[in-house]
């Protein structure tokens, strides 16, 4: 018997996934149909993979599933919203059913963990392209965005940056690290941890927010010049990871940390007036938000301080773009 599209999605996704209670129409028909309360507002995000560009071959399936759905419930996050459904459009250029079963099982667990439900999608062949549409949802006029921010607002990320980038560097052969920081390094560019529940407790909180795909400083950029503001970054309080530290010179670490993608962190912005607030939020918080900054009224201006003086970040490394190098590498992200 010849495994076909029908299969692949019978065997693999339709039954595989646990579904929420407000959806009413899941995978296997044209459409899906959820149930969407009149006092929230719908959130849809969109990001792809391609093999060749995001991953490689030796990417394991398993780490693939986890991280594309992790992206997307990554934005979800740096709007506040609490994630509810996903489709899922999977190319595959064959049916390899060990690929399958490792994908779909990474897809599974992050699908489970954040009750987020897949209800559709499409499957065709071609070149290995896998993308995911998730849908989350905020309170009615809540939604965190970028262009909050105003001058005097703290700039803070979630956790340390830099970890993916590295990861990225050693595999390409552009930096040697030791076995031991390079297992810890992979585990944050293979399985990223989107920062829902601290995306969902800024809401009325936070000016501003993004997560960081493509780099700290072009992230941060977007923030800049949708709210007609500047920053002012001290980079001595910039956070980074025992692996990068010890297997980095300072120059190496600030660099990857402010430039290298796939971090999935959140950046954002606190006025003083919530600051108080803030810091009581996260009093308890297992990992606690870094402030790195303040945002100044110098239109699109970032100024880099280090010990006090400023800092120049070598010409040329502002972040990842996707169109701007024909090099693999591992990073997503809407713009």
């Amino acid at each position: 018997m010849t495994f076909g599209e029908f299969d692949v999605i019978e065997t693999y996704f339709t039954h595989r996934f646990a579904q929420r209670d407000d959806v009413q129409v899941s995978v296997g028909d044209d459409g899906a149909v959820v149930a969407i309360d009149p006092t929230e507002d719908l959130v849809v995000v969109t990001d792809t993979m391609v093999a060749g560009v995001h991953f490689d071959a030796n990417t394991p399936a398993r780490a693939i599933g986890h991280k594309i759905l992790a992206v997307n419930l990554s934005d979800l996050a740096a709007m506040g919203a609490e994630p509810r459904w996903f489709s899922l459009a999977l190319t595959l250029p064959e049916i390899d059913e060990e690929w399958l079963t490792g994908f779909s099982t990474g897809l599974k667990e992050m699908s489970e963990y954040y009750d987020c439900s897949l209800i559709g999608g499409d499957t065709t062949r071609g070149p290995l392209t896998i993308t995911i549409t998730a849908h989350g949802v905020v309170p009615k006029g809540k939604a965190l965005l970028r262009s909050g921010a105003k001058p005097g607002d703290w700039i803070y990320v979630s956790h340390a940056l830099g970890d993916a980038g590295l990861a990225l560097a050693v595999q390409q052969k552009r930096l040697a690290i030791p076995d031991q920081h390079y297992r810890k390094v992979c585990e944050r560019l293979f399985f990223p941890t989107p920062r829902v529940a601290l995306g969902q407790s800024l809401r009325g909180i936070a000016s501003s927010a993004i997560d960081i795909s493509d780099g700290l400083l072009s992230d941060l950029g977007h923030i800049l010049k949708a709210s007609r503001v500047g920053a002012r970054l001290s980079l001595d309080e910039l956070p980074l990871s025992l692996p990068m530290t010890e297997s980095l010179s300072q120059e190496q670490a600030l660099q990857l940390a402010l430039t290298s993608g796939d971090d999935y962190e959140l950046c954002f912005t606190v006025p003083e007036s919530q600051r108080g607030l803030f810091d009581t939020l996260v009093a308890h918080a297992a990992t606690k938000p870094i402030c790195i900054g303040r945002i100044t009224s110098d239109l699109n201006r970032v100024v880099l301080e280090l010990d006090g003086e400023p800092w120049q970040l070598p010409a040329g490394e502002q972040g990842y773009q996707h169109f701007a190098f024909s090099s693999e590498r591992g990073h997503d992200g809407q713009s």
